[in-house]
């Protein structure tokens, strides 16, 4: 089983590196140890999105550091262990400079339900704005999750994304979808900012169409199968 998780964790990476979320090897990704709440599969530092392996995925303790590898851990990894110590629900964490979502996190302004993405974060978009700098310490970690609350995606203010989920699917889906949402939101506002956006009724039945389990599976798997095709 911890093999099927890992080959996930590496289609994953695969996806969120394609999708223009790689920035060289700085993105990373954990997934909880099944069994073993207290310990979680991480992408390696050093090495891009794209390149984890079987070999090369390491196992970090709630505390931070790494329990198995040969490889090093990331300084930000307190994003992942903090955040997986502060909710038992989540079992998967995804954190990537994504440029539209750094971009978008400069303007100050709350995401808008301008298109079907953005329509999934519009019970709420959490900002991390307490310092722009790399979460390297467990006490930044502990204010992320905070940040985080309850919900499954935020911001990093001039930094990044950050999304957690039960699955690495659901987390993967987050985390394109909310640069997709930041992207178009850019859009409009360099054309003069929303005029027009949809009913509150209507955003509200389209989120609940876009946030649903066989949403995430089926994406996932049609972004696994467009890797095959090159």
């Amino acid at each position: 089983m911890d093999e099927d998780l890992k080959r996930r964790m590496i289609e994953a990476g695969r996806i969120l590196e394609q999708a223009g979320q790689g920035d060289w090897t700085r993105g990373h990704l954990s997934v909880r140890v099944p069994g073993a709440a207290d310990r979680f599969y991480m992408k390696a530092s050093k090495i891009g999105l794209e390149e984890m392996t079987l070999d090369n995925i390491i196992t970090v303790g709630l505390d931070g550091e790494k329990i198995e590898g040969e490889h090093g851990r990331h300084n930000e990894v307190f994003i992942h262990s903090e955040l997986l110590r502060a909710r038992p629900d989540v079992n998967a964490v995804v954190h990537t400079h994504a440029p539209h979502a750094v971009s978008f996190s400069a303007l100050g302004k709350p995401l808008q339900a301008i298109g079907h993405p953005g329509a999934i974060f519009a019970e709420g978009l959490p900002v991390f704005s307490e310092t722009t700098e790399l979460i390297t310490t467990s006490e930044r970690g502990r204010a992320v999750a905070a940040a985080l609350g309850a919900h499954g995606a935020m911001l990093l203010q001039n930094h990044g994304l950050v999304t957690a989920a039960p699955t690495i699917e659901q987390a993967v889906y987050l985390a394109l979808s909310l640069e997709n949402a930041c992207m178009m939101q850019l859009w409009v506002e360099a054309a003069g900012g929303a005029k027009a956006l949809g009913k509150p009724d209507d955003i509200k039945a389209k989120r609940k169409h876009m946030f649903r389990e066989e949403m995430f599976k089926a994406t996932f798997a049609y972004l696994v199968r467009r890797l095959t095709r090159g």
